[in-house]
């Protein structure tokens, strides 16, 4: 169920500078999932206490690229952000099974 819930971590220069300084951890989520679900389905897929979630919407957007035969017009679907405070001196290495 967690794995359902859970789309991926965001790793990004933004996202890295969150979890070093403020314990702070981002993932794509499900567009239904709340934040009972999203704190449940953390806990169980990386056995830490996650202390708060806060959840956002990112909205789509549309991109347009020049190719050899026109413009190319298109859109970014929406997607549902969580960021996860985790307690204080436990962490998350998303590294770990490469």
């Amino acid at each position: 169920m967690a794995r359902h819930i859970l789309v991926k971590p965001i790793i990004s220069e933004k996202a890295e500078r969150l979890s070093e300084k403020l314990n702070q951890y981002s993932f794509v989520v499900d567009k239904t999932a709340n934040k009972i679900e999203i704190k449940k389905a953390v806990e169980a897929m990386y056995n830490v206490s996650v202390k708060a979630v806060n959840t956002l919407t990112m909205p789509g957007k549309y991109k347009t690229r020049s190719t050899r035969s026109g413009m190319q017009k298109g859109r970014q679907s929406s997607y549902k952000k969580a960021i996860i405070t985790l307690g204080s001196g436990e962490e998350i290495d998303f590294f770990s099974e490469i």
